[in-house]
């Protein structure tokens, strides 16, 4: 066994002359929090680890005593040879770090959510779940790179998972599993990267105007690939790979539940009639369809041939056929779903261009817009049934010299 002291040993002793002007006492204290944080790092340089490579990491030994200083709320060098603490190095000191930490968690979380919902419906507007929890992932932002991500590392509950994670690899099936999960870093990125990219063109493919979310989605997957493998020499990077990752992850849960109700829907009315409901629409609610074709109106007409308004449609067995109505979104000109129900006919919707003129559809429009139109698109010729003549009902036939004959059970007319 070798008695060259370790890369941790030596950059330790640094920071206890760093902070020797602090009580022996308080010294160990910090000593004592920050060493399992640093026998980690050595453990991913693996064994014969430089100084240097922790200098790298971490800064040097001085400017690292100097953010424990900070942290534990002691003055900076050479202010006091036996300084107290200006703060119990307690909860106030470590708020703005702890904020930082559970922003993230909480971040992530939303993020996920969104990305669930968005691929469960296959709809953009279930991504501004993300809106929700933008300024909670700022707030920590600002508070990382304020504070250092030491004083984030440094928390109790960092040091738990740090000293759990140490347990599992000490297991022989725990530090397997772990290993096999590091080996797969480098495809996971470049996962995360394809993945964004088919999520936003599936939407794109949906609805148009979700084409604006795919430059997004490609700089985050470029980030993903550039931050992802140097994580674990700047933990900053945890605030551009953890929400990345959550997003993915969310998003692929979303879209394997989106593909089992497809399925389910499907098997369920595999036996269904060419005109009853045989498949849903993306907000779940069955379609209309005939010959094959989805059906969004149904137009009634009389006797008459005149059109009928406020007709409410059931089966034979007295249940609703009810479809999803839509309406116009006024402020950015497309289609959104306002309710659903049985009552037909609806107004036709139409999505077009307008000008600075308002004229829908013209020459020069270029701004997306939408129009309800309530006239029936056609009209409809009833077909007359002529009701077949009665056998009892008279009738004439010719006589031998051309003159017709009354049959005697009519009287004739004078």
């Amino acid at each position: 066994m070798s008695d060259k002291p370790t890369a941790v040993r030596v950059y330790l002793a640094r920071v206890r002359t760093a902070l020797a002007d602090l009580p022996a006492s308080e010294i160990e204290e910090i000593l004592e929090d920050v060493r399992p944080h640093l026998a980690e790092l050595e453990g991913e340089l693996g064994e014969g680890a430089r100084v240097e490579a922790l200098i790298e990491r971490l800064g040097t030994p001085e400017s690292y005593a100097a953010e424990l200083r900070a942290s534990g709320g002691y003055p900076p060098a050479g202010e006091g040879a036996t300084a107290v603490p200006a703060a119990a190095p307690s909860s106030p000191s470590l708020l703005k770090p702890r904020i930082a930490l559970w922003g993230l968690v909480i971040s992530a979380v939303g993020i996920a959510l969104s990305a669930f919902v968005g691929a469960v419906s296959v709809d953009p507007d279930g991504l501004l779940g993300v809106l929700v929890v933008a300024p909670v992932f700022v707030i920590s932002l600002v508070l990382l790179l304020r504070g250092g991500v030491e004083r984030v590392l440094a928390l109790p509950e960092m040091t738990r998972l740090r000293g759990t994670l140490n347990k599992l690899r000490e297991q022989e099936d725990g530090g397997k599993f772990l290993g096999y999960l590091g080996s797969l870093k480098p495809a996971w990125w470049v996962l995360c990267a394809l993945a964004l990219l088919t999520f936003g063109v599936l939407l794109m493919l949906r609805r148009r105007e979700a084409v604006l979310l795919l430059p997004f989605l490609l700089v985050a997957g470029v980030a993903a690939v550039w931050a992802g493998p140097r994580v674990g020499a700047d933990r900053r990077l945890l605030w551009v790979a953890v929400p990345v990752s959550a997003f993915v992850i969310g998003g692929a849960l979303g879209g394997f539940g989106a593909a089992v109700d497809l399925v389910s829907n499907r098997s369920s009315y595999q036996s269904a009639s060419s005109y009853y409901p045989s498949s849903s629409d993306q907000y779940g609610t069955d379609q209309l369809t005939y010959g094959g074709q989805s059906i969004d109106n149904v137009y009634a007409f009389d006797a008459e041939g005149k059109p009928l308004t406020e007709v409410y449609l059931y089966d034979e067995e007295g249940r609703p056929i009810t479809l999803t109505r839509y309406g116009c979104e006024r402020s950015s000109g497309t289609k959104e779903k306002i309710g659903s129900d049985n009552r037909f006919p609806r107004p036709r919707i139409q999505q077009g261009v307008t000008d600075d003129q308002g004229n829908f559809d013209g020459y020069n429009g270029y701004r997306s817009a939408c129009r309800e139109d309530p006239n029936v698109p056609f009209s409809a010729a009833i077909p007359k049934v002529t009701a077949p003549p009665s056998p009892s009902a008279p009738s004439s036939t010719p006589s031998p010299t051309g003159t017709p004959t009354v049959s005697p059970t009519t009287t004739p007319t004078k």
